[in-house]
């Protein structure tokens, strides 16, 4: 035997032996992972909770790539106890590390507190917030220095609202005779403009005591006004209470249309308002009254002048006419919007409908057809008017291996994965997009699929919102069944699709997305409403931070779900509403409007919000049924009319087949639905 093939035998035995030794080293670095991981997150709850007991636990883990923040979760929980010697030793060690960016944050709010002024100065630096930034200038007037406007305050001065560290500042800024009655009411302008009336009421006691009422009136117009209308009587005809009654007037008109209009009645004998002062009054008054529904809804919108006109009101003037299922002045209302306007799926959708009911068959077909091959809430219901296939037209991101290394190489990208998998998914999407930034668009694809392989699913959902990569159906609509949603939506008697589209729809498929109103997790479910779910169900409860859990939160979820469908005879796009809006809501537009057939219904909620939430829903709802069944159960039938039962689709329920590709790609205006 030759060297060479000496060599070779070698070489292959080599080869064997590793290629059975190799599963067994991927088991056991898999188990080391999550070994680590497991250290990790013990020892980060033992030093978020003060535990000194932080080090034993994380010994080993000085190389493990998140190991810092264990050291600054401690010396967060210590900010009240620590020196500043402390906090700049870190910040020396991990200067571009995001949690020192917090520590020192925190920590300068901690030195402002002492009033540690010199401290706060050696370690603060510019772009940290408003808050901190005014804490900067508190610490520059206690050296004595005076304030410049144009270098400290031009900025802040633009903001509707400040924190109130500003008001030492501004206190300083009008002793020095910074705040001129020119610069006051600059900001009164804006804060009026973002309706905050608190700080409007707080800049006027600064103005020469005969503008301040004028400020005031203003204050008092955002903040009741009723009231404000009531003492428009006795204000003089003057620039700022002309401004103050239009204020006034416009907000009523949005809480009582009625008393708005006898009061704009009253009102336009003693103020002489400017063109575009009645322009925003007539506006507002045809506004509220079309949401309202009144009798003289349509006309009012009709006959408003072409300056008061906007697309809200445009677009109020067909679901008014909707709503008197009026066809001619549906598609009168249709043909008065710019073509912008027209173009958006929803105004294609109901100018054929218009057409059809006004026995032009022929060119609603054709709309119907034209609107068909699009993959949103208002192409699904055309496609189902003429019975054609949905076009769903699916595409797959390209593989580019070398980049996949480059990105993996990334270290912020690999803590952003580590981090997503220790369960810390805000410090995870904080720690991505300082990674990703600069990066090019399919850079972002790309680590969006990798971040999806891994379980971060929210990553695709909002980086596949635009252009081709709308079609990135498997990425955009994940398939998580270690979260057992199925198995839960049909052990709720819900059917699937839909229990995914409501999930899509509410967080994006973020596990700890947190509502203003504190709904929680992947179906924001609010904790007291969890409560009594788990309760009527005989569930475990385990609290408010427990609807984090993906599990606990897909269960309580679906039997939700199921409890808000019974209250509407089972039908999913009501109790979507509802669920968006709540069901008394809800109850209140059946009573005003039951007798509609639910498309039309779906145009005419009042809030904008709701509307766009059930199309939303149900065109998510159709795509889940395709990811899961290969076609999809109609959009006809999942809109079932209001009053009759709602029958959970089964093997028999009819099909409709899918289609690619799509004939046409679909207008811009016409995604939103399903982005």
């Amino acid at each position: 035997m030759s060297v060479i093939s000496s060599g070779r035998a070698a070489w292959a035995g080599l080869l064997l032996a590793v290629a059975w030794l190799s599963p067994i080293c991927t088991l056991r670095a898999a188990d080391a992972d999550t070994a680590q991981r497991q250290a990790f997150m013990q020892a980060y709850a033992a030093a978020q909770a003060g535990d000194v007991q932080w080090h034993t636990l994380a010994a080993g883990l000085t190389d493990y790539p998140l190991y810092p923040y264990l050291e600054a979760a401690a010396l967060e929980h210590d900010l009240r106890r620590l020196d500043q010697s402390t906090v700049e030793a870190y910040l020396r060690r991990y200067p571009d590390w995001l949690p020192a960016d917090d520590l020192r944050r925190d920590f300068l709010l901690e030195l402002a507190r002492r009033q540690d002024w010199s401290g706060f100065s050696a370690m603060y630096r510019q772009g940290l917030g408003d808050t901190l930034a005014c804490d900067a200038l508190q610490a520059k007037l206690s050296r004595g220095e005076a304030l410049d406007f144009d270098a400290d305050l031009a900025t802040l001065w633009t903001r509707a609202a400040l924190p109130s560290s500003c008001d030492p500042v501004l206190r300083a800024a009008q002793a020095q005779g910074l705040l001129t009655a020119a610069r006051l009411w600059a900001r009164i302008d804006d804060a009026a403009a973002a309706g905050q009336g608190g700080t409007v009421a707080a800049l006027a006691g600064w103005l020469p005591a005969d503008q301040a009422a004028g400020a005031q009136a203003i204050a008092l117009a955002l903040r009741d006004p009723a009231a404000a209308v009531g003492a428009a009587s006795k204000w003089p005809d003057a620039s700022r209470y002309r401004q103050a009654a239009t204020l006034a007037l416009t907000q009523l008109a949005r809480r009582q249309a009625s008393s708005a209009d006898q009061t704009w009645q009253d009102l336009q004998g003693r103020f002489a308002f400017s063109v575009e002062q009645r322009n925003q009054v007539l506006h507002a008054l045809a506004l509220f009254h079309a949401t309202d529904f009144d009798d003289h809804a349509l006309a009012g919108l009709v006959a408003l002048p072409a300056a008061a006109q906007s697309e809200a009101t445009r677009a109020w003037r067909a679901r008014v006419a909707l709503a008197r299922q009026s066809w001619p002045a549906v598609l009168a209302a249709i043909e008065a919007m710019p073509e912008s306007e027209r173009q958006d799926g929803e105004w294609r959708y109901f100018r054929a409908r218009a057409l059809a009911a006004t026995g032009h068959e022929t060119e609603a077909r054709e709309d119907y057809a034209g609107l068909a091959d699009q993959a949103t809430f208002f192409g699904f219901l055309a496609a189902d008017q003429v019975r054609q296939p949905y076009a769903l037209c699916p595409a797959t991101l390209a593989t580019d291996p070398q980049r996949e290394r480059d990105l993996l190489a990334n270290p912020g990208l690999r803590r952003a994965f580590e981090l997503y998998a220790v369960d810390l998914p805000a410090y995870a999407r904080r720690e991505w997009t300082r990674a990703l930034r600069g990066s090019d668009e399919a850079s972002k694809r790309v680590a969006a699929k990798l971040a999806n392989q891994r379980g971060w699913y929210d990553r695709a959902v909002f980086t596949y919102n635009s252009g081709d990569a709308l079609q990135l159906y498997d990425l955009r609509f994940p398939l998580a069944s270690q979260d057992g949603l199925v198995v839960q939506a049909r052990e709720a008697g819900i059917y699937p699709p839909w229990a995914y589209g409501i999930l899509r729809a509410e967080s994006a498929w973020m596990s700890d997305a947190r509502s203003g109103a504190d709904a929680r997790g992947l179906m924001q479910l609010l904790p007291s409403t969890a409560a009594r779910v788990a309760k009527s169900n005989g569930l475990p409860w385990g609290g408010a931070q427990s609807l984090y859990d993906p599990d606990v939160n897909i269960v309580l979820g679906t039997r939700y779900l199921a409890q808000v469908a019974a209250r509407f005879d089972g039908s999913p796009w009501l109790a979507s509403a509802a669920y968006n809006a709540g069901p008394n809501r809800v109850a209140q537009w059946i009573a005003a409007r039951g007798g509609l057939a639910p498309d039309i219904f779906v145009a005419t909620i009042p809030y904008k919000e709701t509307r766009e939430y059930v199309a939303r829903v149900m065109a998510f709802s159709v795509i889940y049924d395709w990811r899961l069944h290969g076609d999809a159960v109609p959009l006809s039938i999942r809109m079932n009319a209001i009053g009759q039962p709602y029958a959970v689709p089964d093997a028999q329920t009819p099909r409709t087949a899918v289609t690619c590709p799509a004939p046409t790609p679909a207008p811009a205006a016409t995604q939103s639905p399903v982005g």
